[in-house]
């Protein structure tokens, strides 16, 4: 009978909590799944089988009431710095503006996109599930920042100047210093996302860099996919004294599914990680081929040895240096996110009934889903 009695409070308890999850408003900073917008057969519209499928999300998880919306990501991967290097980077960012448009057209009965805080929810009261716009890497605009103001036409409101290697704008924490931070050019940069109203994007930057972002920038930066480096010892991750000074500037960390643990990178998931970069190359049989690869080695040999009861951990410790008023989700679905437990967006209400448990209010759920997000982009908006 007791044994019984405690599995009937546990699934009341669960019940709750994912009756919570669907009351709140929930965003995610970094969805990485316009990567399979080209891919020949895939179908945002269509649920997905995670036992054949390497995608994460998709409308009908969304709808399921699991995530209410998100930036989904114009993400360019690094090139040379030339003429010819910047064209390609810059063609291949506007064919990924224009995948998003194209989906999200087709699916508008069910899905907007959305520029500003307001017409977030707006389309949320309508019923509608929510689509923003970012870009990871600014590689794309080569020297020319007046590009900038093509991407916010195109709907882009968050973007990041660098990404795993340093390039024209700044220095990446997965480089060796060249510049020290941000270049010249990488000044003006911050200048002109100010200027125009877009939410500065610090994920992947170097220390010195995001030291100098948040010295140079006139509003809060969003860290769309970042962690703690005194919770998990990795440059990608930012420590905690500098989110304490992110904090204070206003800003929020959004924590992320990866970098809980060392990466590993074996040459076997190396050379599947270069089929999974060009993804929409890839027919449906070879994608699925390649998916069997992936959770056939990643049983074998994890890329992450990381699961979810260490997500929760890692984001009660962020939690407990920066507050909820500086706390959001960031966990790069679709791009090397997701744990054992934490596997796709369906499981994303037991982090509100985790966090609830560990004493945080709906108020502060509230905020930690979306509030800090959209409080961050209208502290942006060109007024």
């Amino acid at each position: 009978m007791k044994h019984a009695a405690l599995i009937a409070l546990l699934l009341a308890t669960t019940a709750q909590a994912e009756t919570l999850h669907q009351k709140l408003f929930t965003l995610d900073t970094h969805l990485d799944t316009p990567s399979f917008f080209d891919a020949p057969g895939w179908d945002f519209a269509a649920r997905h089988d995670p036992a054949i499928d390497l995608s994460q999300v998709d409308l009908q998880r969304m709808q399921a009431g699991n995530l209410d919306g998100g930036f989904f990501v114009i993400y360019t991967g690094q090139g040379p710095l030339t003429p010819e290097g910047y064209a390609a980077a810059l063609a291949h960012a506007r064919n990924r503006s224009d995948s998003i448009d194209r989906v999200m057209a087709a699916n508008s009965r069910a899905i907007g996109l959305a520029t500003t805080a307001d017409e977030a929810l707006a389309l949320h009261k309508a019923g509608k599930l929510v689509a923003f716009k970012s870009m990871e890497n600014s590689y794309p605009l080569g020297e020319d920042l007046s590009l900038l103001a093509e991407f916010k036409r195109r709907g882009v409101r968050l973007a990041g100047p660098v990404h795993g290697a340093n390039n024209q704008l700044a220095d990446s924490s997965g480089d060796k210093p060249k510049w020290n931070g941000l270049s010249p050019l990488g000044r003006k940069w911050v200048a002109e996302m100010n200027r125009l109203g877009l939410v500065i994007d610090p994920s992947h930057s170097s220390d010195d860099t995001f030291d100098q972002l948040l010295e140079l920038s006139k509003t809060p930066l969003l860290l769309s996919h970042s962690g703690s480096r005194d919770f998990t010892d990795l440059p990608r991750n930012l420590s905690d004294d500098r989110i304490r000074k992110l904090a204070a500037k206003g800003g929020a960390i959004c924590v992320t599914s990866v970098f809980l643990a060392p990466m590993n990178m074996t040459a076997e998931r190396a050379a599947l990680f270069e089929k999974f970069e060009n993804i929409e190359t890839l027919s449906q049989a070879d994608r699925e081929e390649m998916a069997r690869q992936w959770r056939a080695l990643d049983q074998r040999d994890p890329i992450w040895k990381a699961d979810f009861e260490r997500f929760v951990q890692a984001t009660l410790h962020v939690l407990k240096v920066a507050g909820p008023d500086h706390v959001c989700f960031g966990a790069d679905w679709d791009g090397g996110g997701g744990i054992a437990g934490l596997a796709d967006i369906t499981a994303l209400p037991h982090v509100t009934e985790r966090l609830k448990a560990a004493g945080y209010s709906e108020a502060d759920l509230e905020k930690m889903w979306s509030g800090n997000i959209l409080r961050i982009l209208r502290a942006a908006e060109v007024k």
